[in-house]
């Protein structure tokens, strides 16, 4: 390797430090101020959702975090019985290593249908945003044992933080095939900036608020 490709290096190794200080900042800050702003809504939903299942309201669900350590996000509970808290239960499908969300899940719940359209039932992974667990923009999560690690595409999503939101969310969620997402996951990591997040995060709202490819 000559002189010029270890500058390069160099500067490549510089900009994604800075860029990783930079996103770990708004992941606080954003993450504090989504905590706050929504702390209302979530309490109104808690109560709804006690009063329908009178179960726990938050559970705890084992994923795959970054370089492959075991970690629990927390979710507001949209199931009647207990299959969601380990992810894969006898209405789900399993494509390409990753666990797929099926249409008109028997086990999920009228409100919980409502929480999932909105994603409002994931506003406690903010909590796991402020942990250093997730980022705000990085692959989703994979559910602990779905995934064949033998895909090389999987062990590259290791590399990073998982996100709340990324590519794929903003192209049609769970409309999107399991092929699409993974080449969508490793163009972001390809890609990956503080001005591609900064995008992405805008872009998720109005996918948010449209419902866009929710299940």
């Amino acid at each position: 390797m000559d002189q010029g490709q270890l500058e390069a290096r160099g500067h490549a190794w510089v900009r994604e430090e800075r860029d990783s200080h930079w996103k770990r900042g708004v992941d606080v800050l954003l993450a504090s101020a989504g905590l706050l702003v929504t702390a209302p809504l979530v309490a109104a939903v808690a109560a709804a959702v006690w009063i329908d299942l009178r179960k726990p309201v938050i559970f705890r669900q084992k994923r795959v975090g970054r370089y492959g350590e075991p970690f629990y996000v927390y979710k507001i509970r949209t199931m009647r019985h207990d299959g969601d808290e380990e992810g894969i239960g006898p209405t789900t499908r399993v494509v390409g290593g990753m666990v797929a969300k099926i249409p008109d899940d028997p086990r999920c719940t009228r409100l919980g249908r409502f929480l999932r359209k909105y994603s409002i039932d994931e506003l406690p992974q903010l909590l796991n945003v402020l942990r250093g667990e997730m980022s705000l923009v990085g692959p989703r999560p994979l559910v602990w044992g779905e995934a064949d690690f033998a895909d090389p595409r999987h062990q590259r999503r290791l590399e990073v933080l998982p996100g709340l939101t990324c590519l794929w969310q903003i192209s049609g969620r769970n409309k999107v095939d399991m092929d699409v997402r993974l080449r969508l996951d490793m163009e972001y990591l390809e890609r990956r900036s503080f001005l591609l997040d900064l995008w992405i995060l805008l872009r998720t709202i109005p996918a948010v608020i449209r419902a866009d490819g929710a299940i």
